[in-house]
């Protein structure tokens, strides 16, 4: 008699995509795949990055066809609302995120890789060297959103907290899920590029990104007069901003009221306002007791991406203050270059006089 064929570990973790504990991690559109891994409550509590730093040598996933996958996803019942924090870069995103599951019920994602693929996706549907047709990638979009909306049973909705990059498809993500609620988190450009020129890793960070950035601001009708080279460090923070700002003006004009522009130096200049007003907007719980723990959280006091480490608002205005004072010149130099793009293009002017009013 033949023996049936064992279950890889693919197959066992596709028969279980019902649950949270099965992520769709990422997806290969050259091989036409998608990677599941196996998940758990603690393990989303605890990442700070739903990308390949939760792989390990003893991860048991496996690859299945995207077609499967799709079909999986569409017999899923009892979906969650799905909510998004978006954001510009540095603005205190996944310290939201954090405080947020303060509310209870809350199952929070944050930075999906998947979600950053889309974004890369979305860049060419509909030019040549696409791999999607726009009706391809419609589906493989509602394909992961149905999944981000999987929950336990004491969720009461999903909050998929975006990298910066991705926030590029937030208008028309939201699209797609129109009972969806977002936040945009931004800083004003001055402190964002004190913000950048701070980190050791910024130079790195600034060209690895400028590229795409660029291309943005290209496609927006708003091209810089210098190619990227020829931006100084101060200069490609700036770029990163008018580019992320951009991505914020698009969502907030496209979906309105559903979409909740948030400065983090007001947020955290006054926390339990600006924390009762978010979890308003995510039709969360903000009674006085949730928001006084979440104004008494220990997250306030830990750096939100690696909480070892000590982190308050008053470590980071010592932060900003030194490096207005070592990175003054490039500051600067950024700043001017904003102004310069504001004067040579006025889609690009409107985009900065929101971001300051």
């Amino acid at each position: 008699m033949t023996q049936p064929r064992p279950q890889s570990p693919a197959d066992d973790l596709l028969a279980r995509l019902a649950s949270p504990d099965v992520i769709a991690h990422r997806f290969d559109l050259m091989r036409d795949t998608a990677m599941l891994v196996p998940f758990d409550a603690n393990a989303y509590r605890n990442a700070s990055f739903l990308d390949d730093r939760i792989l390990g040598p003893s991860t048991k996933g496996g690859w299945i066809s995207i077609g499967r996958l799709v079909e999986a996803a569409r017999g899923l019942q009892g979906p969650r609302p799905l909510h998004f924090i978006f954001h510009t870069g540095h603005v205190g995103s996944t310290l939201a995120s954090r405080l947020v599951e303060e509310a209870g019920g809350v199952l929070s994602l944050r930075e999906p890789l998947a979600m950053r693929q889309l974004a890369e996706a979305h860049d060419v549907v509909g030019k040549p060297e696409s791999l999607l047709s726009e009706s391809g990638f419609a589906i493989l979009t509602d394909t992961f959103l149905k999944l981000w909306m999987r929950g336990y049973a004491d969720t009461k909705c999903a909050i998929l907290k975006a990298t910066s990059s991705a926030g590029r498809i937030a208008a028309p993500v939201l699209a797609r899920l129109p009972a969806a609620r977002a936040i945009y988190m931004n800083v004003k450009a001055e402190p964002y590029l004190a913000t950048l020129l701070a980190g050791q890793a910024s130079p790195t960070d600034l060209r690895g990104h400028g590229p795409e950035r660029m291309r943005r601001l290209h496609a927006l009708g708003a091209a810089p007069v210098q190619a990227l080279h020829q931006l100084s460090l101060g200069e490609l923070a700036a770029m990163s901003w008018l580019a992320e700002t951009w991505s914020q003006h698009e969502a907030l004009t496209r979906a309105g009221e559903r979409v909740a522009s948030v400065d983090f130096d007001a947020f955290l200049a006054d926390v339990p306002g600006q924390a009762a007003r978010i979890l308003r907007h995510f039709t969360l719980p903000h009674d006085q007791g949730v928001v006084s723990t979440i104004a008494r959280s220990p997250a306030l006091t830990r750096y939100a991406k690696a909480p070892e480490h000590a982190y308050s608002p008053q470590l980071r205005a010592e932060v900003l203050a030194h490096s207005r004072t070592r990175h003054r010149e490039e500051i600067r130099k950024g700043l001017v270059w904003l102004e310069r793009m504001a004067t040579l293009h006025p889609a690009a002017g409107a985009v900065m006089t929101r971001a300051s009013g």
